[in-house]
């Protein structure tokens, strides 16, 4: 499996960097991770005919400004918005006139799946949680190719994303505020609550995303070196960085 980085920064875009996307390409799907404005460079990177599920967390607009940007693709085998439950015709709301190009004017067929907290077989086996953020969000983790997966963002430190990172693979999680900043009842982290997180969950690899915009390259550097002294397997991301899985 191969996990491509789109989009690394929440917010807004700055120095490069988009809003949150992510993709994972397995042998039988492209799987994106949210639907910031770093869903544009998707058609750079699916080149096969695949299905293609969107897990989307939640509706904040650093999340789905790139809903505006799908109608320039042509997927052929379509496309599948997974989403929590409620959600549906507020997307469908976004999705259309006057905010945009509706779903029934795509090049390729869109399904929108509501989803309550569960456990699900199809169209990937996954599991999901609610999160600790000021609007429903929800975390995944996916279980594929004998490798599971946790995606945990928008969220402060709360039990279900400690029980969506345990023992993962690989966790994608959103690290939104400064080092030592409190985002308090918005339900964000910082990089020393990540990097505890990091350590206890006794994950494999875990990758920061969502990053405050705020966040120069030096510094990123400097307290990336600091909080591998807590967890050593916790790493920046980056747009466009690529991850063999």
């Amino acid at each position: 499996m191969k996990l491509t980085f789109l989009g690394t920064n929440g917010w807004f875009s700055s120095n490069g960097n988009n809003t949150i996307c992510t993709l994972l390409e397995t042998e039988k799907n492209y799987i994106v991770f949210d639907a910031g404005d770093g869903i544009y460079k998707l058609d750079r990177y699916i080149k096969k005919d695949k299905p293609i599920i969107l897990f989307l967390s939640h509706l904040h607009l650093d999340h789905i400004i790139g809903f505006h940007i799908l109608p320039k693709f042509k997927f052929n085998s379509g496309m599948t918005i997974i989403c929590p439950k409620g959600m549906k015709k507020k997307l469908k709301m976004i999705i259309n006139h006057p905010y945009g190009v509706p779903l029934n004017k795509f090049k390729y067929e869109v399904k929108i799946k509501e989803i309550a907290q569960g456990k699900y077989d199809n169209p990937v086996q996954f599991e999901c949680k609610k999160l600790f953020h000021i609007d429903l969000t929800f975390g995944y983790r996916l279980n594929i190719e004998n490798k599971a997966i946790a995606y945990l963002c928008d969220t402060g430190i709360c039990q279900n994303s400690k029980k969506l990172a345990e023992k993962a693979d690989l966790v994608i999680h959103e690290c939104s505020m400064l080092s030592g900043k409190s985002a308090g009842k918005w339900g964000h982290v910082n990089p020393e609550e990540v990097a505890i997180l990091a350590k206890q969950s006794r994950a494999g690899r875990f990758f920061l995303t969502h990053l405050n915009a705020d966040y120069a390259r030096a510094s990123k550097l400097k307290i990336e070196k600091k909080i591998k002294k807590i967890s050593p397997n916790i790493i920046f991301a980056k747009d466009d960085l690529n991850v063999i899985i």
